[in-house]
């Protein structure tokens, strides 16, 4: 399957979903999925390959579980890129969200007896992680405290065996103008979900891998604004094998 024929097909089947969960839900899925480019990646580089149990924190309405599991339908169909790697094929989807709309958005999505999805209300810091293959934080950690980043990172450390991923996309503060837009847009795109936010806590990208590599992790960089006037860098965090 030829790329500009799969991932219309990808977005189709990862969007579907939220057609039970509401106008707002299912626009919001197919706009956040087809736009961001960071989705593509996971899969094109496959990143999470191998990986079983995910959990997911600040996870939203559960657009990225929505993602991996048409990724995995698809593939077992036979529709899948050549060059691409496979896609993960899970056995556990776990996802906490602090924000009440976004959880209730996603149990008339994925319904509340779903086989591997199970999304529930709960603060990053204060839920029990217990243990995952892949832990991510798409775009939220800069909504905690400094202290709290460090202590939520240390936790995640330890909820991941070795081999496990960790992966999150931060801004990097030491961008000048492009970081601040960053912040404009997600003050914007927050406000349109029903919600505020409050003081945003970031850091430096240097002061990023630093932090995460103090705690064990063996960091890769990449750049994740694809064409967009900002300074999004996803961070690929491993634990080494034993």
């Amino acid at each position: 399957m030829t790329i500009h024929r799969f991932l219309p097909a990808l977005l189709d089947e990862a969007s579907r979903p939220f057609r039970s969960g509401g106008h707002f839900a299912y626009h919001y899925a197919r706009g956040k999925l087809s736009s961001d480019c960071i989705f593509r990646e996971l899969l094109r580089r496959g990143l999470f390959a191998g990986g079983r149990r995910f959990l997911d924190l600040g996870c939203g309405q559960g657009s990225l579980f929505a993602w991996l599991l048409a990724a995995d339908k698809l593939h077992a169909q036979g529709n899948w890129p050549a060059d691409w790697p496979a896609p993960p094929h899970p056995t556990a989807l776990r996802g906490f969200e602090l924000m009440q709309k976004d959880v209730d958005r996603a149990a008339r999505a994925f319904g509340p007896d779903h086989p591997l999805v199970a999304i529930r209300q709960g603060d990053m810091c204060a839920v029990d992680f217990g243990q995952a293959d892949v832990v991510s934080i798409l775009d939220a950690l800069h909504y905690i405290d400094h202290q709290r980043q460090q202590d939520v990172l240390a936790r995640i450390r330890a909820a991941l065996p070795p081999g496990g991923i960790f992966l999150t996309r931060v801004g990097d503060a030491g961008a000048g103008l492009p970081y601040h837009i960053c912040n404009w847009v997600d003050h914007a795109v927050t406000f349109v979900r029903g919600h505020r936010l409050p003081q945003l806590y970031g850091r430096r990208l240097t002061e990023w891998v630093d932090l995460l590599r103090a705690l064990g992790f063996v960091v890769d960089t990449v750049p994740m604004s694809e064409g967009k006037p900002f300074a999004n860098i996803m961070l690929v965090c491993r634990v080494p094998d034993a």
